[in-house]
């Protein structure tokens, strides 16, 4: 009879029998039941050869740092979020929900890489003849890209060593199984092994490779915890799929800046860098409406112009708070910040807070333009056209300052805005030409100096 054994979906750690939670990593409900594999040398010490190669013990000041040598990709938001392009070696794992355009950006990818390297496309989800479809579709000529359909690991392996590509796509990860295992592909055992064998093959061979990564329903990549650990670079693709925006998020990189973000847009002719995103992010009102605030937040390296929009509205005895692309918890933390320090209460209202085009704010120099946006809607009064705002606010109402405030002040010039509300830490010490800057220290003087402007 064979032995069963229960594996960690988070962490990949084995338990003998099903637990509520994951002893290793403390996860609920995450170990699924699978056959126990043979545990040979080969097998258990795959994952830890996928390393780069051993050197000997040297001294830290006496090793030679060399910048890496980068290849660019012809999509130049997807070099931006890799860090200037492709590296030798590097293996990247891009993971996005079905029908974002994950294969699509790198089927452009692989055609414009291959004017100048051997590539090669292997596809587990479709046929040589539908990646050839989809390629007349979006123009490209495909005269020099190799295409192989296959999900067995070994034979992949075999085609990667005859072939000798500089860069390589599997399509996907979930899709490829070994023979040297009895499990499923897509179970947590075949994603960990598949996924090492094939990290060590790009670390010894020099190709760079990028292995496309499902999604669950919660966003984050399927598969173990430990696939994200083994690989280079983790991107996220982002995006409504009924909006034709994408965003591509470096949340990993060992070779570039990480939170990176490169925006597309979706046409007949495939993905298209877009080179001015804050024009995506900003709605486009013929007169200013009450309960909307633009802010700059950094993305990575870049600048960019949200709108942030707010509704209040009569909630009743029990009002609800939510937030679409901030987080949750935070607008609930601003809101008590806003009654106790600035006389602004909206206990029985509901509070609705989006953030425009889909894009997510992580940071908290948004809480000041959310606030202010509240205040906008609560009282029925728009701010003047032109209007910035960006700042943190603290549990004592004090407007701390944001990284690189000059930054984001000529960014909002730049783009013909001319009103600003920001913390006084942030004022510019010389004019920004077309801007007047407020420079505040309390949430009680951003309000004032709102009104102010009214």
């Amino acid at each position: 009879m064979a032995k069963t054994i229960y594996t960690c979906r988070e962490c990949g750690g084995n338990s003998p029998k099903w637990l509520g939670q994951c002893p290793h990593c403390k996860a609920w409900n995450t170990l699924d039941e699978a056959i126990a594999e043979p545990t040979g040398p080969a097998t258990r010490n795959s994952r830890f050869q996928a390393l780069a190669k051993s050197q000997p013990v040297a001294t830290l000041s006496e090793i030679e740092a060399a910048d890496v040598a980068r290849t660019p990709t012809g999509q130049e938001e997807l070099d931006r979020v890799l860090g200037g392009g492709i590296v030798e070696g590097a293996v990247v794992l891009m993971g996005g929900d079905p029908g974002i355009g994950k294969s699509t950006l790198l089927l452009q990818a692989v055609d414009a890489l291959s004017a100048q390297m051997k590539v090669l496309y292997v596809t587990g989800e479709e046929s040589g003849a539908q990646i050839a479809l989809r390629a007349r579709r979006l123009g490209l000529s495909g005269a020099k890209v190799r295409v192989l359909a296959e999900i067995q690991l070994e034979k992949i392996v075999a085609a990667i060593e005859s072939e000798q590509p500089a860069f390589c796509v599997i399509d996907s990860i979930q899709t490829v199984y070994s023979d040297q295992l009895t499990s499923a592909p897509g179970s947590v055992a075949q994603v960990r092994e598949c996924a090492a064998q094939l990290t060590r093959l790009a670390k010894t061979s020099g190709c760079a490779m990028v292995l496309v990564g499902h999604v669950t329903k919660e966003g984050a990549l399927a598969g173990p915890r430990v696939l994200e650990h083994i690989v280079d670079t983790v991107l996220y693709f982002e995006g409504d799929t009924h909006s034709s925006f994408r965003l591509v998020r470096a949340i990993k990189n060992r070779f570039g800046a990480v939170n990176e973000i490169g925006v597309f847009a979706m046409t007949e002719r495939g993905l298209k860098g877009v080179s001015n995103p804050s024009a995506i992010f900003l709605s486009t009102h013929g007169e200013p409406v009450p309960g909307t605030c633009v802010l700059v937040t950094l993305e990575g390296t870049r600048p960019l112009l949200v709108e942030v929009q707010a509704l209040v509205d009569s909630g009743g005895p029990s009002p609800r708070r939510l937030s679409v692309g901030l987080d949750r918890d935070r607008l609930a933390m601003l809101l008590a910040v806003l009654h106790r320090h600035a006389g602004v209460s909206c206990m029985d209202q509901d509070v609705f807070v989006n953030a425009v085009g889909g894009v997510r704010i992580g940071e908290p120099a948004a809480d000041l333009a959310v606030l202010l946006a509240i205040q906008g809607s609560l009282r029925g009064k728009p701010l003047p056209r032109g209007f910035i705002a960006f700042g943190e606010v603290g549990l004592a109402g004090e407007v701390r300052p944001a990284p690189r405030g000059q930054e984001r002040l000529r960014e909002a010039a730049k783009l013909g805005f001319s009103v600003a509300v920001v913390p006084k830490a942030n004022a510019p010490k010389k004019a920004i030409e077309g801007l007047t800057v407020h420079a505040v220290e309390r949430i009680e003087q951003a309000i004032e100096a709102v009104r102010g402007l009214g």
